[in-house]
């Protein structure tokens, strides 16, 4: 009996721990955060305390990042020593080894059994009975071996992304940043300029920047991609149109919604569409393509 209620409690330590690493309010004291690379693009002053003239500053910066991806062969060796299975997509062609992971209980109590797919720039927890139901096949080593060489050959050796952080004397605008993450970085730039500081997440960088004062700055194609895939943000674009995250077969996709009656124009500039479950929708195509074309999207929206 004992044994079973401290599995339990496992069980559910895991799935709590697991869903505030992906809320992005985990919070392990100061973290160092390391890359290839990082860039101060913009600072701009906030706050200055009038008795002692210390700053607050917010930076946005650029941080570039050597993607660790693993060849074929230590995906083979790596499922053969995790029990896992070679998976493909039959849509889209995309190779992953789907290995067992720890379950989740449902709304009613109930075992939820999960694996880990692994793809060469991500890792996703699914639900068995999703994965049996997509359309993920298990394949032959070799036909999994050509199929992950040819997707790794075609991605990028670096990845870019942004990071908003909060810097400086912090206590007397702390009120104003967001009370459910106080998640606290380290890093130092290429030209040696150290920087501690609050990060702000992708949901609230549009919020904070307004009641720190500043403009309503519009981010970058390049970051605005970055953030829907990797962060879940949503941006509302003109026309009542909606950039998102969503996710057909267990692949993330950039969703473009309420653009249908667009549709024809944006094709043009490289969007595609899809009919799923009896309705048309529109994404941009995940690629090192997907800023330029939302630039373009950008622009026809108005």
């Amino acid at each position: 009996m004992q044994n079973v209620i401290f599995e339990r409690f496992e069980l559910l330590l895991s799935q709590q721990v697991e869903a505030a690493i992906a809320a992005g309010v985990y919070e392990m004291g100061v973290e160092t955060l390391r890359a290839e690379r990082f860039t101060v693009e913009s600072q701009e002053a906030v706050y200055t305390h009038p008795a002692t003239g210390s700053v607050t500053n917010y930076l946005k910066v650029q941080r570039t990042q050597k993607n660790n991806i693993k060849t074929a062969d230590e995906m083979l060796e790596f499922a053969t020593q995790y029990q896992g299975r070679l998976m493909i997509n039959s849509k889209s062609g995309n190779a992953a080894v789907s290995i067992p992971t720890h379950s989740i209980y449902d709304a009613d109590g109930g075992v939820v059994p999960r694996v880990l797919l692994v793809r060469p720039q991500k890792e996703t927890r699914v639900p068995v009975q999703d994965l049996e139901s997509s359309t993920w096949r298990q394949v032959s080593a070799d036909t999994f071996a050509a199929a992950w060489s040819t997707e790794v050959d075609a991605l990028p050796k670096f990845t870019t992304d942004y990071l908003h952080l909060v810097t400086g004397i912090l206590l007397p605008i702390w009120k104003i940043l967001p009370q459910q993450n106080s998640r606290v970085f380290r890093l130092q730039t290429s030209d040696g300029q150290k920087i501690l500081g609050r990060v702000v997440n992708a949901h609230d960088i549009q919020t904070v920047r307004e009641q720190l004062g500043l403009r309503n700055q519009v981010l970058s194609p390049e970051e605005l991609v970055s953030l829907v895939l990797n962060e879940r943000y949503t941006q509302q674009l003109p026309g009542g149109a909606t950039l998102r995250r969503s996710f057909v077969a267990n692949e993330a996709r950039i969703e473009l919604v309420n653009t249908i009656s667009l549709a024809e124009r944006l094709l043009a500039v490289g969007c595609f569409t899809e009919i799923i479950n009896w309705q048309k929708r529109v994404f941009i195509p995940v690629s090192d393509k997907a800023p330029a074309i939302l630039a373009a999207v950008i622009e026809i929206l108005g």
